[in-house]
């Protein structure tokens, strides 16, 4: 990814506009809810072995609205920010990507986590997010150190993270509680100069 396809606007009221030629990432907004939850709702039996368990009220309309509202405060604050992704031009709604737990001072790190829609799996485009989100992560945010946990079985989420540049630095125990189980998980790290867009974006 080069900077001349990348573009993005930094904290603005509305949230950060992250995209390249291809691939949008932008907060949630209330008007996505539908193809939100068509997109999750079919991919249920896809996603559910690598999240939480999903509550009742998991695809409702209020839950989303409170996940929105949720968000956009945690953004504001610093805490977080909570991405959806989407095909350019369309806006096809293609999965979502987290950028969490984020900890200035000394650490200046944060955790990604994300989602692929069932459909959308396969074809490139996490990978794809990671290269815009990334220099975001180290330019815009001026963080040093991104953390990813995935469970070990998960090798479509192994891959992905290391042909992102991300490297393996151990295992936690029972780190966190995925549907129904407390699971293993691996954790990785990516630091500025772990890769190409890592070197080109430093701060």
């Amino acid at each position: 990814m080069t900077g001349s396809i990348l573009r993005f606007l930094s904290r603005q009221p509305q949230g950060p506009l992250i995209y390249s030629d291809r691939h949008l990432l932008r907060l949630p907004q209330r008007s996505d809810y539908n193809q939100w939850r068509a997109l999750r709702a079919e991919s249920r039996a896809f996603l559910q072995p690598w999240e939480p368990t999903w509550r009742d009220e998991e695809l409702s309309e209020s839950s989303f609205r409170a996940r929105v509202k949720r968000g956009n405060e945690e953004y504001r604050a610093g805490y977080a920010v909570p991405l959806l992704l989407f095909s350019r031009p369309d806006l096809t709604l293609l999965g979502g990507l987290t950028i969490g737990y984020i900890r200035q001072g000394a650490a200046q790190s944060c955790m990604i986590g994300y989602w692929m829609g069932e459909r959308h799996s396969g074809q490139g485009h996490m990978l794809a997010a990671l290269n815009i989100a990334i220099p975001y992560i180290y330019g815009q945010l001026q963080l040093h150190r991104i953390e990813a946990a995935c469970i070990p079985e998960n090798w479509k989420s192994v891959r992905l993270l290391e042909k992102a540049g991300f490297e393996r630095e151990g295992l936690l125990r029972k780190y966190l509680k995925i549907n129904g189980e407390w699971r293993d998980h691996v954790m990785y790290s990516r630091l500025p100069d772990d890769g190409e867009f890592g070197k080109m974006t430093r701060p």
